[in-house]
């Protein structure tokens, strides 16, 4: 059966994909975000996953506020980057893997979870970025299979029911009949807030606790509505539910390889954690 080798979460926000694409991962502002992922490339390097589930949240390049599944999970061979402006880059398209797509969206369906399935897909840079960070040289090396959370428009999914739905991502991919490694990326957050009065609000208390809580209690967050988590993270720091998700994909207690916290990175509290499952 497939074997899940651990779980990674990163922020996502544009800036980070300008300063990738200009090669300021070294200057003072970007270098105590960029050198925390050092370490989970190692990691990387020693576990060597064959794919990557991405959790992650669309912001209105393949779906926009008249067409919003609160769930999409990708069926494509492939996909495409858009591009989104920010001074990003257009990626070459992501390889995916239709038959663990299909494997997680059947399970996901008697599970009685009802998503929408996407034989094709265009991913922006939630989804992109990540995988950058994660491995920087070159074409990305795993297959992939995205994973899409509404945070955008209400009403959202709360935190209980996207921990549900990590969960049995995570059971469908140990179910699979296959020998393949997978790890599993949650990406977004974390606290911030682009508009309105609290325009560049963090929590970084929040935050940090929010980011113990996946691996001594990772149901702690659960415990709020999603107006609460509005109140606690902004607007946009609902997107912690991808990490929450990813959390949930990965079975049983998890020890923590590494993490990562720094602010801010544009307006945005920019975090990283690496996990693994105790053998």
């Amino acid at each position: 059966m497939a074997r899940i080798v651990g779980g990674l979460t990163t922020s996502h926000v544009p800036a980070i994909g300008g300063a990738i694409a200009k090669g300021r991962q070294q200057e003072p502002y970007w270098k105590p975000f960029f050198d925390g992922f050092v370490p989970v490339r190692a990691w990387l390097a020693e576990h060597k996953p064959d794919i990557a589930v991405v959790f992650y949240n669309d912001h209105g390049l393949n779906f926009f506020l008249d067409k919003m599944p609160t769930f999409a999970v990708g069926a494509a061979p492939q996909y495409r980057n858009a591009d989104e402006g920010w001074g990003i880059p257009t990626l070459p398209p992501f390889r995916g893997h239709p038959q663990l797509s299909w494997h997680i969206i059947n399970r996901l369906v008697e599970r009685e979870f009802d998503i929408t399935t996407c034989q094709e897909m265009l991913v922006d840079h939630a989804f992109t970025l990540p995988l950058k960070l994660f491995w920087p040289e070159g074409a990305c090396p795993v297959a992939t299979v995205p994973v899409c959370i509404n945070t955008v428009q209400f009403p959202l999914p709360s935190a209980k029911r996207c921990m549900a739905l990590g969960r049995a991502v995570g059971e469908a991919i140990a179910s699979w009949d296959s020998d393949s490694k997978v790890v599993v990326i949650g990406s977004g957050g974390l606290s911030h807030q682009l508009d309105g009065e609290r325009a560049g609000f963090i929590n970084k208390p929040f935050d940090l606790k929010f980011m113990d809580s996946l691996v001594s209690e990772p149901d702690w967050v659960t415990r709020y509505s999603i107006h609460e988590l509005v109140e606690q993270a902004g607007t946009q720091g609902v997107e912690l539910l991808m990490w929450l998700a990813a959390r949930a994909a990965v079975p049983g207690p998890v020890r923590r390889v590494h993490g990562n916290y720094h602010i801010p990175i544009s307006n945005t509290a920019a975090g990283m954690l690496a996990l693994e499952p105790v053998a």
